[in-house]
């Protein structure tokens, strides 16, 4: 394809429809024809993030999309990153760096503001593209967000950028949220909408074929198809912690399996952590939920990133996880934390300029004997290097706002390529904690470490062959349910 970039904008009448990965999927199947195709997301509200190469830091989404059209990750493919630290409050992350906080009335009075970043980025993503892939966020029919608007039709009207709808019919009211969305827009946004699809469905597709037309007479919208369930969504990187809400815990518990608990902290961040471990044969990954116990019979405890390390902690300590895990540990249980996991195993957590909030240090567990001084500087990068107690290759990245030291880095969980040391391992070798995430994601290691916790045959599908494999069958999925010469010809 030669000329400039052509542009599609998938927006959803509603939040977790399956944009993302309508998007990831249509990513990959552009990419298959040998179309030179990028993924954008103007503003992006998560704490799942992804590092870049240049030691920016976008949207895990955004990085799986990327994934999928076989393109390398720049912080311009999500130019705005809110990152929550409160109910009322996130980090803003702009172009792939630390801006500043802000709480949601004052960062939606800076939006005008970001169009200018928003609008460079969708430029340079443009740049040499046969297509890019658009992605909004929540719903455009939130008209009380209108003003300023950079995220849906604010950037569709800015950038001249055609829409398609996506709708979740699987949570029900699908013709209400179609209708409802149109009758919401204005004139000038409905002239961007080409169509819609219908995401999630399940059971008999023709049963929807009436409910078409009835949505056609009430809006004059294409349908654009019909897509059914893609049951193996599960076994890609997920985004949003609503994703934890829709894990299916397995029945019982074989003896034979590794039964990881990891409790959920309010503001986790950096969960797809866990991904690989969930989709392994023989482990069982049991999210522990507030107001629940950590299971007595869990062979290893998982406590996760955290956006906010010191109140994760005081939630942790409220629960009584943290009786639970020291419980664990006297029992011969073995307790990880990763990043700000591995903060709250040490002997204390400072933040003395208040950078998460009101400045504080606290006691952390006391299972690893480090010091952990949270500070303004955010650490992002790459990591390669091994792992200290089984010598394998690890790769994934740093994300974290803070330096850890004390006597207990003498034992380092890893070693990077570069010499570094990051982490530490007990006298015991039953508690480590390190900064990088994705370690589980390497093949080798992961097999090693469960193996470790219990003899069994690991040697299951590479998880990077996993999600390739994923990606091909999403792309094979829609093209089998989506009217593709309709969709192709509704770019701009």
């Amino acid at each position: 394809m030669t000329g400039p970039a052509r542009a599609l904008m998938v927006q959803g009448t509603g939040s977790d429809v399956g944009k993302s990965l309508i998007v990831a999927g249509l990513c990959r199947l552009y990419a298959r024809r040998g179309l030179i195709v990028r993924p954008f997301k103007p503003q992006n509200m998560s704490n799942n993030a992804a590092v870049t190469e240049d030691g920016g830091e976008i949207g895990r989404a955004q990085a799986l999309q990327a994934l999928a059209a076989r393109q390398p990750l720049t912080v311009h493919m999500n130019p705005v990153l809110l990152k929550p630290q409160t109910d009322v409050g996130a980090q803003v992350v702009v172009q792939g760096r630390v801006r500043g906080t802000a709480r949601a009335r004052d960062y939606h009075a800076l939006k005008p503001d970001l169009l200018a970043a928003v609008l460079e980025s969708f430029g340079v993503v443009k740049d040499g593209a046969d297509l890019v892939l658009v992605e909004g966020a929540g719903s455009p029919a939130e008209v009380n967000l209108r003003a300023g608007d950079i995220a849906n039709m604010g950037f569709a009207l800015a950038a001249r950028v055609p829409v398609v709808l996506v709708a979740d019919i699987d949570r029900g009211g699908v013709i209400a949220s179609l209708v409802g969305t149109w009758a919401l827009l204005t004139d000038d946004e409905r002239a961007c909408v080409r169509g819609y699809v219908v995401n999630k469905f399940r059971g008999d597709v023709s049963l929807f074929d009436d409910a078409i037309g009835i949505i056609r007479a009430r809006t004059g919208m294409t349908c654009f198809g019909v897509v059914p369930h893609f049951a193996d969504a599960r076994l890609l990187p997920a985004e949003d912690a609503v994703a934890l809400d829709a894990r299916t815990p397995r029945t019982g518990t074989a003896p034979d399996r590794v039964r990881i608990a990891v409790p959920r902290l309010p503001r986790i961040a950096n969960f797809d952590d866990l991904d690989p471990l969930n989709a392994e044969h023989g482990v069982e990954v049991v999210i522990v939920e507030a107001g629940e116990v950590i299971p007595g019979n869990a062979d290893v405890v998982l406590i996760p990133g955290s956006k906010a390390t010191l109140s994760d902690l005081a939630a942790l300590r409220a629960e009584g996880w943290d009786v639970d895990i020291l419980a664990h540990h006297r029992r011969g249980g073995i307790v990880v934390g990763l990043c700000g996991g591995y903060q709250m195993l040490g002997r204390s957590v400072a933040d003395p300029g208040g950078v998460e909030g009101e400045a504080a240090r606290v006691a952390g567990l006391g299972l690893l004997k480090v010091d952990t001084v949270i500070g303004d500087a955010k650490t992002l990068r790459p990591a390669e290097g091994r792992d200290a107690m089984f010598d394998e290759a690890i790769a994934g990245y740093e994300m974290h706002m803070g330096e850890t030291s004390g006597p207990g880095t003498a034992r380092p969980w890893l070693v990077l390529a570069d010499g570094a040391a990051d982490g530490a391992v007990s006298a015991d070798g039953r508690v480590m904690g390190a900064y990088v995430h994705g370690l589980f994601a390497a093949d080798g290691f992961r097999r090693a470490f469960l193996s470790a916790v219990r003899a069994g045959d690991y040697a299951g599908a590479s998880h990077a062959r996993r999600v390739e494999d994923t990606l091909d069958a999403l792309a094979d999925h829609l093209a089998a349910h989506l009217d593709m010469a309709a969709l192709d010809a509704a770019f701009a």
